[in-house]
């Protein structure tokens, strides 16, 4: 299917989600709609990540233990869901790291030939 040429926001690959969401959250915690602006911010505008995708993306990382949360109080004084990273988050933020950096250079060499 093809998309117009204008198209701001590219749609997200399967399973990089998961990546977005890890690297976002390496520095330090962060809120819902912070992951959501770090993930904007650390691509450059190209994934604009909606509620509709990061909440279900961050309940299941949590479960698969990636992830903690807690709630504490957002800049505006709100009660919010704080994320952050455990042990084995960050372990899969380098598994994952690794396999994407393999799969891009594996595209780069496909689209590099002739």
């Amino acid at each position: 299917m093809s998309r117009p040429a204008d198209k701001s926001n590219a749609d997200l690959l399967q399973g990089t989600l998961d990546l977005l969401v890890l690297k976002a959250l390496s520095p330090q915690p962060l809120h819902g709609l912070g992951v959501s602006n770090r993930i904007n911010q650390i691509t450059k505008g190209t994934f604009d990540v909606k509620p509709g995708s990061l909440f279900p993306a961050l309940h299941r990382m949590a479960e698969a233990g990636w992830l903690k949360a807690e709630w504490g109080e957002s800049e505006n004084n709100r009660r919010a869901k704080f994320y952050s990273l455990t042990k084995a988050g960050r372990r899969q933020l380098e598994t994952e790291t690794q396999d994407w950096q393999r799969i891009a250079m594996a595209i780069g060499s496909a689209l590099g030939t002739t």
